[in-house]
């Protein structure tokens, strides 16, 4: 039987699509949890506070409504415009406490060991400006992350530069949001099966969910610097999505003729949606049910027809 993983990118509020989508899917097949069907999740960024929630046993349901619920006050409303705040005066635009409170009531006191599911986490390092990813205790060398509370791990992973400040951990290393390196998490999951877990590529089956993905022109005539101001880190971005979707692809057996990978990221009209855009929750919430009911005849028998073998941390042994 084939190992199946599932991989959720980073895009703040936007992340109630993919969940959404999980959500829909979960009902229409009468699942207790998406997560039983998945021998390895990853998420970067709300792709990681996703995943972790659905690695300590809640649903997509339950981890949609959090979205719903919480993301208002994550997010809360400003008169000030984003990009005032954010490029003229330099600061971050939202307090992490309200993020922090609403990880503790879902999250509660729960530690990486209590994950039923495999977990990669991606976060950067920005005491030592390396990348750091946090891991289940899935392997005899990984002996440290499954201490850390599921709140450090969450809040590490989403500090969002510009949007949230970064997290200074209680090891006293500053964290900051996963997606700077790994906003699509897909190949590093890849890897980590192939590599660490032993896993053959070509046995592989994985989903990678992204957070819907803006039509942008980058060749337009008469923009210059201006334009790559404000389109460089869409650039950068798509560009890494797009090398690890390649690379994780060429791993599990593209070059033999084989597609086991498959990748959910609609386009959307530039502007449609945002990171911090709560005003558009309902509307992504929608779109996720239009992509599910889309998607559920390819999904059903590939991905949720048996459950994934029973994972318990080692240090839980």
């Amino acid at each position: 039987m084939k190992r199946r993983i599932l991989s959720i990118d980073g895009g703040g509020i936007k992340g109630v699509f993919p969940i959404s989508l999980l959500a829909e899917i979960e009902a229409a097949l009468s699942l207790r949890s998406i997560a039983n069907y998945f021998d390895l999740i990853a998420g970067t960024s709300v792709g990681g506070i996703i995943a972790v929630g659905l690695g300590l046993g809640l649903s997509a349901q339950q981890m949609a409504e959090f979205l719903l619920r919480d993301g208002p006050n994550i997010f809360p409303h400003s008169p000030f415009p984003t990009s005032t705040l954010r490029l003229v005066c330099g600061m971050e635009r939202y307090s992490p406490d309200h993020l922090r409170r609403a990880l503790e009531r879902v999250f509660g006191s729960k530690t990486l060991a209590d994950s039923t599911v495999r977990l990669l986490i991606p976060s950067f390092d920005a005491t030592k400006a390396d990348i750091h990813i946090y891991k289940t205790a899935h392997h005899e060398r990984l002996g440290m992350d499954y201490r850390l509370t599921a709140v450090e791990v969450a809040m590490a992973t989403a500090a969002a530069p510009t949007y949230l400040p970064a997290y200074d951990s209680k090891h006293c290393i500053t964290l900051v949001d996963g997606g700077l390196w790994a906003n699509n998490p897909v190949a590093i999951a890849v890897v980590e099966a192939v590599t660490v877990l032993g896993w053959n590529g070509n046995e592989l089956d994985v989903l990678s969910l992204g957070c819907t993905e803006e039509t942008i022109d980058f060749k337009r005539k008469g923009h210059g610097g201006v334009f790559w101001v404000r389109r460089a880190i869409e650039a950068a971005m798509r560009g890494q999505s797009r090398s690890s979707l390649g690379m994780a692809l060429h791993l599990t057996g593209r070059d033999k003729g084989l597609e086991n990978v498959l990748r959910i990221n609609p386009p959307v009209a530039p502007g449609r949606f945002s990171l911090d855009g709560v005003k558009a929750i309902k509307e992504l919430r929608g779109f996720g049910y239009s992509e599910a009911r889309q998607a559920l005849p390819q999904v059903k028998d590939r991905f949720f027809s048996t459950e994934a073998a029973p994972f318990v941390s080692a240090k839980r042994l």
